[in-house]
């Protein structure tokens, strides 16, 4: 460690416990991206589905999306409520891929929703998007959601979805307010 002579202070414990935190964070969404990669396409597009149930939308697993017929999907591969009352449904696309999605695939997407008169879709990947993707992502009438495989990670995590608790730790502070003898 430097000394605080340098101009550094040394870290505090919690600031440790925070890059430590990060770090495992960070080592956990590789890993889930990588687990993900080795499942096949099928089990992704319900892993998707199951990720935006338990994001809130839809009701009940059993009523709130489905995975659609995988050999003639017609570019949507499922098909989620937004609410738990079905007034509008979002149309989702997954591709898992290695190499970015381009503007090409958002295009065919884009078309899809089209033709199903949908308003709302949300694209998600393994892997990234171009610049070219987003750009005609957000040029559209319809409003779609890029969702990549960091980003895809990073909900399983917040969401619960695909992991599961190792260890917890609870940090607690003083409450100053408590000691206020003004309170008697």
């Amino acid at each position: 460690m430097q000394s605080s002579c340098e101009g550094q202070s040394e870290k505090t414990p919690l600031e440790l416990i925070e890059e430590g935190f990060l770090s495992i964070r960070n080592e956990l969404v590789a890993s889930i991206i990588d687990t993900i990669k080795k499942c096949s396409p099928m089990f992704f597009e319900k892993l998707v589905v199951d990720l935006l149930i338990a994001m809130g939308y839809g009701g009940s697993k059993k009523e709130a999306g489905l995975v659609t017929s995988y050999a003639n999907d017609e570019g949507v591969d499922g098909i989620i409520k937004e609410d738990r009352l079905g007034l509008d449904v979002v149309y989702v696309q997954a591709k898992k891929w290695e190499s970015s999605v381009s503007r090409p695939e958002i295009q065919k997407f884009a078309g899809a929703l089209l033709g199903k008169k949908a308003k709302k879709g949300v694209f998600i990947t393994t892997s990234s998007f171009t610049k070219e993707a987003v750009s005609f992502a957000n040029s559209v009438e319809a409003k779609i959601v890029l969702i990549d495989g960091q980003k895809l990670a990073e909900y399983m995590i917040e969401y619960g979805v695909g992991v599961a608790v190792e260890d917890s730790y609870v940090i607690k502070r003083i409450d100053l307010g408590y000691f206020i003898e003004d309170n008697i």
